[in-house]
């Protein structure tokens, strides 16, 4: 049964790395979805760049995309598109560090570039005034339920990245069907600010939001979800990767 199960489920594109794990998928009653890529498209676009110094917006993208031209992330992927829409050539990035979740940083043409959160970024920048520019992107952004990414250039905050992802067609059906089907509780698990997680759980219909983790964070989460039920972690299978492996089953897509 567990043969012929697995095959079922291979001829659907399902990959199912053993009987125990489908044994126990009979189990689930929480659902955890991280958000990116997951419930929305993973599909990001920039739909805007924001200035906060003399730096060209072409410059910020150029240094954006070099410092992730060789990342998976879904933010990482719209950068280097439009960069290439643009016809803007990349340099080679040296001493690249990532904080998981937060941020990542290098040096492009010998200049420090940082691009993440605002924290991250602006860590050190006394320039980087909680009622300057920052605030005003962060609000548009809340607005138009879009995450934003910001860039900093030799210590400075020189600019963010306004991206939108859309939500998958088939995500808010799905939910639906996974309720009728005795999921009793599903959970979106996101890293990106309360305001745009919310947007998307209000769109998807979600019972439960967890918004502004980190990927240690998400862990923890997982872990107290599973203390109250057999839980599902369903995730992009890279930055969640340990998430994943905290719950009873893990689901990457």
């Amino acid at each position: 049964a567990i043969m012929a199960g697995m095959s079922a489920a291979a001829r659907r594109g399902i990959l199912v790395k053993g009987g125990g794990a489908l044994e126990t998928l009979a189990r689930v009653r929480t659902l955890v979805f991280d958000k990116t890529g997951t419930l929305t498209t993973g599909l990001a676009r920039v739909a805007g760049i924001d200035r906060y110094d003399e730096t060209a917006e072409t410059e910020l993208l150029r240094l954006a995309a070099s410092l992730d031209q060789f990342s998976t992330h879904p933010i990482a992927l719209a950068l280097r598109r439009t960069a290439e829409r643009q016809g803007l050539g990349l340099a080679m990035a040296e001493g690249i560090e990532e904080a998981p979740g937060i941020g990542i940083a290098g040096r492009v043409e010998g200049r420090t570039v940082r691009l993440g959160s605002l924290a991250f970024v602006a860590d050190g920048d006394t320039t980087a005034e909680a009622g300057g520019h920052p605030t005003g992107t962060l609000r548009r952004a809340a607005r138009d339920g879009a995450a934003t990414v910001f860039i900093g250039v030799d210590g400075r905050l020189a600019g963010a990245f306004v991206v939108t992802d859309e939500i998958r067609p088939e995500t808010p059906r799905t939910l639906r069907d996974l309720h009728r089907a005795g999921i009793g509780r599903v959970v979106m698990l996101s890293g990106d600010r309360h305001d745009v997680a919310e947007a998307v759980a209000a769109a998807v219909g979600v019972d439960t939001v967890l918004a502004d983790r980190s990927p240690e964070d998400k862990v923890d989460a997982v872990r107290a979800e599973r203390a109250e039920a057999v839980t599902v972690m369903v995730g992009d299978g890279v930055n969640d990767a340990p998430a994943l492996a905290a719950a009873d089953v893990g689901v990457a897509m």
